[in-house]
C-alpha cells in the first residue's frame, strides 16, 4: 500500500511540474521599447507608434522606452544594447528598415523578440508586421471614383510595392470603368517638394480627387488640394481635421491597436515569428467616417461592403 501511495505522490508531482512548465511557456513581457528612424512628433506614422507604446504601458503595466533617429545598423545595435540593459525584452522597430537590422542583431539577444514592419523577418525571435493595404486602397479608390466630377483621379504614392496603390486603381475602376487613374511615385516617404510637384501635374491633367499615399507628405498635399477646392483621400490617420469637405474619407492604419495586439500575443506566447499580415478583420485597418460631400446612400453602401469584406475576405466583384 505504501508503494502505491508513493507512486501516486510522484505522479502528482510530475503532473504539477508539467502544468507549471506549460504555464512558463508564456513570455513575461518585462518592458517594451521602440526604435524610430525619425521622430515621434511627426503627427502621423511616428506619433502613432508612440501612442502604441503608451497603449502597451497602460494595458500591460510595463515600462516603455523609445529612441529616435535610429537610422543605421550601427545605431540600431547600440540602441538595442541600451534597451537590453534596461531589461526590455520586446522591441519594435517602427519601419521596414528594421527587419534587416534585426535579422543581424537578433541572434545575439535570444531572450528579446524583435518586431518590425513591411520587411522580411528571418530569425526565430523576429517578426515583421504588414498592414494588408490592397483592400483599404480599393475602398479608397471606390470613394474617389464616386466623388470625381472629371472622371480623373490621382494616387501620389511613395513606392511601387505599396499594395494600396493597385487597390486604389482596382476600386476606382470597379466604380467607374471609364475613370482615368493617374499614378505617380515620389520614391521617398518625406520628399514633400517632389510630392507637391507631382500634385501640380495631376491637377493640370484634370484630377479632382487625390490620394497621397505617403505619411511624410500627405498633410501638405491635402492642404494644397484644399487651396484648389479639390478633394482628397487621407492616409494612415483620419485626416478629416484638414477639412471635412476636402477629405472624403481616410484609409486608417491603427498602429496603436496593432502594437497592443502584438504585445498581447507576445505575453500569451502566441506571437508568430516571420512575416505576419493584418487587415480589416483584425480591426487595425478602417475607413474613417465619410466627409460632408459624400452622399449618405453611398456611405451606407460602403459601410455594408466593408462589413461583408471583414466577414468573407471577398472584395466587391470577386
Amino acid at each position: 500500500m505504501m508503494k502505491k501511495w508513493i507512486s501516486l505522490f510522484i505522479l502528482t508531482v510530475i503532473l504539477l511540474m508539467t502544468g507549471c512548465s506549460n504555464e512558463t511557456e508564456k513570455s513575461e513581457m518585462t518592458s517594451a521599447g521602440m526604435l524610430i528612424t525619425d521622430t515621434i512628433s511627426d503627427q502621423v506614422w511616428g506619433t502613432k507608434g508612440y501612442k502604441g507604446m503608451l497603449k502597451i504601458q497602460s494595458e500591460y503595466g510595463v515600462d516603455v522606452f523609445y529612441k529616435e533617429r535610429i537610422n543605421s545598423q550601427a545605431l540600431a545595435e547600440r540602441a538595442v544594447d541600451e534597451l537590453a540593459h534596461k531589461g526590455v525584452n520586446l522591441i519594435f522597430g517602427h519601419g521596414m528598415e528594421y527587419a534587416e537590422y534585426f535579422n543581424k542583431i537578433a541572434p545575439d539577444y535570444p531572450n528579446i523578440h524583435f518586431v518590425s514592419f513591411n520587411g522580411d523577418a528571418k530569425r526565430k525571435n523576429t517578426t515583421s508586421l504588414k498592414f494588408e493595404g490592397h483592400a483599404m486602397g480599393f475602398f479608397g479608390g471606390m470613394t474617389a471614383a464616386h466623388a470625381s466630377k472629371t472622371d480623373t483621379i490621382a494616387v501620389i504614392a511613395t513606392f511601387q510595392w505599396q499594395p494600396e496603390v493597385k487597390g486604389f486603381n482596382d476600386g476606382a475602376l470597379y466604380v467607374n470603368p471609364d475613370a482615368k487613374v493617374i499614378t505617380e511615385y515620389v520614391n521617398n516617404w518625406d520628399d514633400t517638394e517632389t510630392a507637391l510637384a507631382v500634385l501640380d501635374k495631376a491637377i493640370a491633367a484634370g484630377a479632382d480627387v487625390i490620394y497621397p499615399a505617403g505619411d511624410g507628405y500627405n498633410v501638405p498635399v491635402i492642404e494644397k488640394v484644399k487651396e484648389h477646392n479639390l478633394r482628397a483621400i487621407g492616409y494612415v490617420s483620419d485626416q478629416s481635421d484638414l477639412g471635412r469637405d476636402t477629405v472624403l474619407t481616410s484609409t486608417v492604419q491603427h498602429v496603436d491597436r496593432l502594437y497592443s495586439l502584438v504585445a498581447g500575443q507576445y505575453a500569451e506566447g502566441s506571437l508568430d515569428s516571420g512575416n505576419v499580415s493584418f487587415d480589416f478583420a483584425d480591426n487595425v485597418i478602417s475607413l474613417s467616417p465619410f466627409g460632408e460631400s459624400i452622399d449618405p446612400e453611398f456611405a451606407a453602401k460602403m459601410d455594408k461592403l466593408i462589413d461583408d469584406y471583414k466577414k468573407t475576405g471577398q472584395l466587391p466583384g470577386q
